[in-house]
Formats: structure tokens, sequence, C-alpha cells
């Protein structure tokens, strides 16, 4: 294996307005890949992209992509400001990909097939060894959330440069919560179903906040969306990169994980240029949404990032933006790639974004000034890697 696919649409997720103190409220519906698993299937080395958004306070969440690389000595995670649309649940195909560089042992990272950025401690592939990909739904908190279905389409690539499906044999299930029922209502339970013959599909999977929604069926693209692409493509060029943009557009709108077979230009491109999207390039400016009405403090900053990473909060340091939050409510597209976000770091042990028993030493993240949106981290080694 040295490529992975998965696309699914931004599906709207929704959280109670609740007071729910520091505690951690998130959802990510991820692609994971853990390119060498000889030592352990689960502590491996990996690469995460996928859709997060957390609740930040009584009324307020954040939503967007992001993509993390854990190593045996820590982590990095970055916020991804490409694609159209992508902190808003307009219900618009995504597309998420990891494609190993031709030389080397590290792999590139893509969205909506356009690179946004690569790893730098990920384990030399050997063959015979085994790869593992993950496509699933990761809730914390879910008595507080309501998560519509989703509908996960994933693939890999050979050494050959083809995209496969997995053949039904190399795919195993695992699900925490139990099955939404009769029995087991919501909001403590999942709806899953795996759809495959001899090849696994798509594995669609809701986390109900209500009875109501475990019986609602996957929500379908708004005409607007439709309306929205036709307008992009316009003011797009024929080819770009090898790629039909009119045809990658078209695709987008669909099942998307035809795109790498039928449309011209797409899987060579994604192979070895990486920048096949023109509709989606990488743009500047805050990661937030400009109507947000929310000013995060100090002390609300402090609390989550010690939650979220598992630290003491008196151990935990905050630098507050350059310029107030107020001030830059007035200017939304302020770039967040300087001093105006909160900056936060620690020394002691954590076991960093991604919960498990390895712990690291210190991490530091930098929050959006305003509605206090995760831009960035890096926790252990990683933390050194510029």
């Amino acid at each position: 294996m040295i490529g992975s696919f998965a696309t699914w649409r931004n599906a709207p997720i929704t959280f109670d307005q609740v007071d729910t103190g520091s505690a951690t409220v998130q959802v990510g519906n991820y692609l994971r890949v853990s390119p060498n698993t000889s030592g352990s299937p689960l502590a491996a080395p990996n690469i995460e992209i996928g859709l997060y958004s957390e609740k930040t306070g009584k009324t307020t969440h954040t939503y967007g992509p992001r993509w993390t690389e854990m190593s045996a000595s820590g982590g990095r995670t970055t916020a991804i400001r490409a694609g159209v649309n992508p902190t808003k649940a307009d219900k618009r195909n995504h597309t998420y990909m990891t494609v190993r560089q031709e030389s080397g042992n590290q792999w590139d990272v893509l969205y909506d097939f356009n690179k946004v950025g690569s790893t730098t401690k990920q384990l030399k592939v050997v063959g015979g060894n085994t790869n593992r990909v993950d496509v699933g739904l990761e809730v914390s908190g879910p008595k507080y959330v309501d998560v519509p279905s989703l509908s996960n389409r994933m693939q890999f690539m050979t050494g050959n440069k083809v995209w496969e499906q997995v053949a039904t044999g190399n795919v195993a299930k695992s699900v925490t919560l139990p099955a939404c029922s009769t029995t087991h209502k919501p909001p403590s339970c999942f709806t899953t179903k795996l759809t495959d013959n001899s090849k696994f599909a798509q594995w669609t999977v809701s986390k109900p906040r209500r009875q109501a929604s475990a019986a609602a069926s996957p929500p379908s693209a708004p005409a607007a969306a439709a309306h929205a692409v036709a307008a992009l493509s316009a003011g797009l060029p024929g080819t770009f990169n090898g790629v039909d943009q009119d045809a990658l557009q078209g695709c987008l709108e669909g099942p998307a994980d035809n795109c790498l077979a039928t449309v011209p230009g797409l899987s060579e491109c994604v192979v070895t240029v990486r920048v096949c999207n023109a509709g989606a390039l990488p743009a500047g400016g805050l990661l937030e949404d400009p109507g947000a009405d929310a000013d995060v403090s100090a002390a609300d900053i402090r609390a989550r990032a010690a939650a979220a990473f598992d630290v003491p909060g008196n151990d935990v340091a905050v630098e507050a933006p350059a310029t107030s939050p107020s001030a830059l409510a007035a200017d939304p597209r302020t770039d967040s790639s300087g001093d105006d976000v909160w900056t936060v770091s620690s020394s002691s042990s954590t076991s960093g974004l991604q919960r498990g028993e390895r712990r690291f030493e210190g991490f530091i993240a930098r929050y959006t000034p305003r509605t206090g949106a995760l831009l960035e981290a890096c926790w252990g080694d990683l933390c050194e890697v510029p």
C-alpha cells in the first residue's frame, strides 16, 4: 500500500446548547493510515486526516478539516484552510488522501486532491509488513452531540499505483457503543452499516442525539450546492496540471470515490504533481466564521487545552493574542499566522490529541482569537520539527 483515499460530505454536526465546563466534547470523522504496523497495530506511527468539530462554549463550536501525524516520539496537527467551504456544513463532498513520496519513507497529505502537508517521522515501509487503514467516527461527550448519517467511502493504492477497494476478508469493524434500538436509545448508541459484497464499498455511521434521529436517512446534497459548483467551474481553467476541471467539479457532486477512475488526468496528478484541484487551492485568512459572535477568554483556552492534552490546568501557560479579539472582530479576514492567536504551552507529560497509553514531554497549541478554533499543535519531539 502506497496511498489511501476516503470521501464523505460536510454534514451538519450539532451540540446541545448547555454548559459542559472544560470537558472535551468533540466529533472526528477520519481516515487514518498506519503504514507499518510490525510493532503494534494500535500503537504504530500513523497519519490521520478528517473532519472535526468541537464544542467551545455554551452556544459555540468549531468545524473543519485538519491532519495529524503521530510518531513514536510525539505528534503534530494542523488545521486545513484549503478546499471549498471547508468550515461550512454545506453537505458538499470533500476528499481525504495520503500518498507515499516517490523516494524515502514519508507521505504527502492531500485534501480535495491538493497537497496540504507532509509527514516527517513515519516508519520505513518494508515489503511483507502489514499496513492498516481506518475509516471511522470518534465522539467525545456523546450525550451532548448529534451526528447525522455520514457515508464513508474508502480505497487504497497498490504498489503499482492502482486504486482498489479493500477485500471484504480484510475488513474488521469496531463499535464501542451499542447499536441504536428500542432497548438501546440515543444518545448512547451508534447506527452503523457496512455495505459490501466482495469489496468494502461504504461505511455508514451516525450518532443520534434523540430517538427521532436514529431512523433518519442520509442527507442528500442540496440543489444550492449544484448551482455553486456550476458557478465555480465557470471561473476555472479547462485543464489544470493535466486534470479536466469541469469533470472534477462535477464528480465531486456525486460519489467522489469514482473521481480517481473517471476524471481525466486525476489519478496521474495525485501521485506526481499533487496539486490537482484549481477550485480548492489554499486560501489565507482567519480560520473563523465571520458571523460568529464569541470572545473566548484566557481561562476558557487554558481549561480546554488542559482537558484536550490531559494535563493539570495550573501547568498550562497562556499567551494572549497581540491584538484584542474585539478589535479583530472588526476585520475577520486578519491573518492568523502571526501573533494574533492564543498560544498555549506546557512542559507536563501529555498523551497528545490522539489519546493512548504513550506519554510525551510537553505541548504547544495555537487557537484563533475569537472563537478558539484549533489552528495547530505539537507534542513531544515533533515540536522540534520545523
